[in-house]
Formats: C-alpha cells, structure tokens, sequence
C-alpha cells in the first residue's frame, strides 16, 4: 500500500528547504536588488552576446562591445532627460510665486464656496523661497539632499548599488553558458525532463513579453513625443520619452508622466484651457496602450489578473525596493509558469485525489 504523501518525509524536506530559502531572500533583501538586476539584465543583453560570439567574437569581447553600446544608450537617454528636470526646476523656482497667486485667486474660491474649506498661501513667503532657491552660491545638490550627513549616506548607497550593476551584469554575461551548465547539472536527474521543460516555457514566456514590451515602449514613445509635441509643450520630447519608456511598469509609469507633463504644461502655459490638451493627449495615450497597443505586442501571455499585478508591484516593491517595481511583472510571469505546472501536479497526485 502507498503511503500517504502527508507522510513522505521528501516532502517536508522540501517544504522546509523552501521556507528557508524564502527567510534567507526576505533577509538579503537589502542587498540583493543589483544582483537581481544585474541577472535580468544579463538575460536580455545574452542574446546579443550569443550572436557576436556566434561571428568568430570572444565570449569577453563581446561582452564589453555589448556593454558598451549598453552604456552609450543610457547616456544618450540621460542627456536628454536630465535638461527637462532641471529647467523645471529652475522654472518652478521662478514662477511659484505667480501659480500661487493663481492658486489664490482661482482655486481657493472655488473651494470654500463648493466645498467650504478656506485655503490661503503665503504669497511673500513663498517669493523668499522661490527666490533663493536657485542662489548660484549654494550648491542645488546639497539643497536636495538636505542633510550633510543622512544626503551623503544615501547618495553613497546609491552609487555603490549602480556600480554593482555593471559589475555583476558584466561577470554574469561572461560565464553565463557555465552558469546555466552548472545549474542544469544540479537538477536531480529524475526531474531533469519536467524541470527542463518548464524553465523552457519559462524562457518562451519572457521571451515574447520582452520582445513585445520593446515594442510598446517605442510606439508609445513616438507617440507621446508627437502628442505632447502638438498640444505645444516645451518639454515634449523628454516627457514623451519618459513616459513611453515607463510604460513596462504598470501604473509608476503613467502616474510619472501625468505628474511631469501637468507641472510643464503649468509652468507654460498657466491656464486650465493648454493645460486640458495636455491632459487629453496623455489620456488617449492610456487608453490606446492599456486597450489596444499592449494587448495586441503583448498579449495575454501573463494571465495575470489586474488586483494580482497591484499585488506583484506592491510585493515585489516591498522586498527588492525600486527594481523589484521594474521586475515585477516578468518575475511574476515565470512565477505563473511554475505555478501552472505545480497545479498539474498537485490536481494529478494524491494529496488532492486521495489514496490510490
């Protein structure tokens, strides 16, 4: 008779194996994010790796040809970016005086008429803000950071996470094949079959979900660049790439060009009336991309349910920060792969069917 398979001890080995490995990833979770990083980007860049090796190019050189046009692009994108937050800046600073005055003689009005609230800003305060706010004799880095001390610590964090990047994504590349070897000959030979052939799926999965999503970001981006562009907003081009770029996060990346192209289009414009093309242009771009762009490039592919991607942002945000946002979604799609084969088995074994 077999026996129950509550009581195979295999299981519970597993079982506590998992759980130890998931309090050990809750308590690294501070450290893990570039190396996290690094390793989906090594995953992206391999393909490209693979086809200059495949031309008679060594597995290294390659590698830093790969990384350096990796680099090339991020800085293009940087210098085009970088500009439009600090001319915000600058211009916020110089006109927060008069917004506030719009603000009290547009919007204060019509909140204590309609909702009975007395709203009142300091107009001269304000002015001694915004003027000394950009005083070419203080540095706007160390305004921003706003303690020595706390600024410094965090910067440096911050810099020695960007430096790991590169690191372990440049190592990863280079041994990649011997790291997949390695990984291929540790799976127990009598799962060998089934683990290959979901890691398989796991790879078609992301595969189309990137490619796709590639997609998306560059329509999308040419899109918001020419919307913005008509509507007439200075800052087009840069909020139109940060948005179309962002799209792949679900969310951060609307709610960041919404928020980037209203503070443009008031510093601008100051009126309502601009302000609601630009608003309109960003709007019809939602809809095309959560309706029509992302469903037809991506797909349904994740399967996941709109309240389980809220969950897998908030989740992954929590335990991995800033990149765990980024990764969220294709984590999340591997996951589901696991799971679907994991629900197979456990509809097909005996602990949901009973004895046999």
């Amino acid at each position: 008779m077999k026996q129950p398979v509550l009581a195979d001890p295999r299981l519970w080995g597993w079982l506590a194996i998992a759980l130890a490995a998931g309090g050990l990833l809750y308590a690294l979770s501070p450290i893990l994010a570039p190396f996290l990083a690094g390793a989906i980007l090594a995953y992206v860049l391999n393909p490209l790796v693979a086809r200059l090796t495949g031309k008679r190019v060594g597995r290294t050189s390659a590698v830093v040809l790969v990384l350096l046009l990796a680099l090339l692009a991020v800085v293009a994108l940087l210098l085009v970016i970088l500009p439009l937050f600090y001319k915000e800046l600058r211009m916020l600073a110089e006109r927060l005086p008069e917004l506030v005055n719009w603000l009290n003689q547009g919007a204060t009005p019509w909140l204590a008429e309609r909702l009975g609230i007395a709203v009142h800003f300091d107009l001269d305060t304000l002015k001694q803000m915004a003027g000394g706010a950009f005083d070419a004799k203080q540095d706007l880095l160390s305004k921003m950071l706003g303690s020595a001390h706390i600024g410094g610590l965090l910067l440096l964090g911050i810099l020695v996470n960007l430096l790991l990047i590169p690191v372990v994504l440049f190592f990863l590349l280079r041994d990649w094949n011997d790291i997949v070897a390695r990984a291929d000959a540790f799976i127990p030979r009598h799962l060998h079959g089934r683990a290959r052939a979901i890691f398989g799926e796991i790879d078609a999965v992301l595969a189309e979900f990137l490619r796709g999503q590639l997609l998306v970001m560059l329509l999308m981006s040419v899109y918001y660049v020419a919307a913005l562009w008509l509507t007439r907003l200075e800052f087009a081009l840069p909020i139109g790439l940060i948005t179309g770029l962002l799209v792949f996060v679900p969310f951060v990346g609307s709610a960041t060009g919404f928020v980037l192209a209203t503070i443009a289009a008031f510093l601008q414009f100051g009126n309502l009336a601009d302000v609601g093309w630009v608003w309109l242009a960003i709007g019809i771009g939602q809809a095309l991309e959560g309706m029509a762009v992302t469903p037809l490039l991506v797909g349904k592919r994740i399967g996941l349910h709109p309240v389980a991607v809220i969950f897998a942002l908030l989740a992954f945000g929590q335990i991995f920060g800033f990149f765990g946002v980024l990764l969220a979604l294709p984590a999340s799609a591997a996951l589901l792969v696991a799971l679907r084969h994991l629900k197979s088995a456990y509809l097909a074994g005996s602990l949901y069917g009973g004895p046999k």
